[in-house]
């Protein structure tokens, strides 16, 4: 056991259980039994008031299993068909599974344009929270069948990390083929090492991880410490175990060491900066110079169009927007009070000259991103997106 494990986890009652496609597929499209020890493990905790949310992976998989395909299919349209086939399998496998226990499953799709927009994010919220309250287990899955690049996640790692604000869950747990990180690619000639704990993300444990997924699954464990930034930036405990080893959940609450912990940082983000930050995708980029850098990271200041340099993108008010540095670097992150071409137009300007530049517009505002969150805090960096 582990005391630093049993103090992190203590209190943990509300958590989320990414199972990524190599843990659920098997001879038979899905492997059944795995899903039946890991059912039983959750459901035993259930019963002892614990709340879980799943992410599940494994709709792609199945369908083609139920195809009778033997080669892996290539198309998008080919891999939305296959989804479209496998999800009801998926579901009614997990049904029967949780039935079992006497629990009710329900089942969420999502789109990443759910998400982005802030209604409907807080309604899916509030849907979890009821389904919670009620004693359901929910089972998310990104809505393969309609989504295309622009409304994608990339992954289940991202669509978990994102999953984790909506349900501010206290811990989440990645499921996946492997024990967790290593120190290398365990799959190469050198001797590799399990990286049981990880205080920090730092460029060396990012460089660790292999951005090469397996043969069933969309991300590799890069795109797990990706999402290990963005979750423990949020206050959550992240954890990357091997969800086919028996009784790995009991393992992981129960504070042994086993897979790789990541520290929650001490200093994180509030819900809806969270938000902005990780779900939101940038619209544009707003080059600015040393003094609004300063008073942004160091002041926690708006930013004003004296210190706008350039402006990059097409975008709207109220879009998300991110503003680098001269060098190029993403240093905060925000929702843009005026639009790239005003912006464009009132550059460089002391907040004065806006009603003049700009003319009679409504509801003129001295800054352009109110207090833009700043995102290198306590050395952490805004994931590519």
């Amino acid at each position: 056991m582990s005391e630093e494990r049993i103090s992190i986890l203590k209190g943990a009652k509300r958590i989320l259980v990414k199972i990524g496609s190599g843990v659920l597929t098997g001879d038979d499209g899905l492997d059944l039994d795995i899903i039946e020890h890991l059912v039983d493990e959750i459901s035993e905790y259930s019963k002892k008031g614990f709340h879980f949310v799943i992410v599940s992976s494994g709709a792609i998989a199945s369908g083609v299993h139920r195809m009778g395909f033997k080669e892996s299919l290539k198309s998008l349209p080919q891999k939305q068909a296959a989804a479209a086939v496998g999800q009801g399998r998926l579901m009614r496998v997990y049904s029967n599974a949780f039935g079992r226990h006497g629990l009710v499953t329900a089942q969420v799709l999502l789109t990443m344009s759910d998400l982005t927009d802030r209604q409907r994010f807080l309604n899916i919220r509030n849907t979890l929270s009821t389904l919670t309250e009620w004693g359901v287990v929910p089972i998310i899955n990104e809505n393969d069948t309609v989504s295309v690049d622009e409304i994608k996640f990339g992954d289940n790692d991202n669509l978990a990390a994102m999953t984790a604000n909506i349900t501010e869950a206290n811990l989440l747990i990645n499921l996946t083929n492997t024990e967790g990180l290593y120190d290398r690619d365990p799959r190469g000639p050198e001797k590799s090492r399990l990286i049981s704990l990880v205080t920090e993300i730092t460029d060396e444990i990012e460089a660790a991880a292999s951005s090469e997924a397996d043969t069933v699954g969309m991300g590799g464990m890069k795109s797990k410490v990706i999402a290990a930034r963005k979750v423990t930036a949020f206050g959550i405990p992240y954890i990357i175990a091997h969800g086919k080893k028996t009784g790995i959940l009991n393992d992981i609450l129960s504070g042994r060491e086993t897979g790789t912990l990541f520290l929650p940082m001490a200093q994180h983000m509030k819900s809806k900066k969270y938000w902005i930050a990780f779900t939101l995708r940038s619209r544009g980029k707003i080059c600015i110079d040393k003094g609004a850098k300063d008073a942004i990271i160091n002041q926690g200041r708006s930013l004003l169009p004296s210190g706008i340099v350039s402006v990059e993108g097409d975008f709207r008010v109220g879009d998300p927007v991110t503003c680098v540095d001269v060098n190029g670097v993403s240093i905060a992150k925000g929702l843009v009070n005026y639009s790239s071409s005003d912006i464009d137009r009132i550059k460089g300007l002391k907040t004065s000259r806006i009603e003049q530049v700009l003319g009679d517009k409504q509801n003129v505002m001295p800054d352009l991103i109110r207090h833009p969150e700043h995102i290198e805090i306590t050395g952490f960096r805004l994931p590519p997106e």
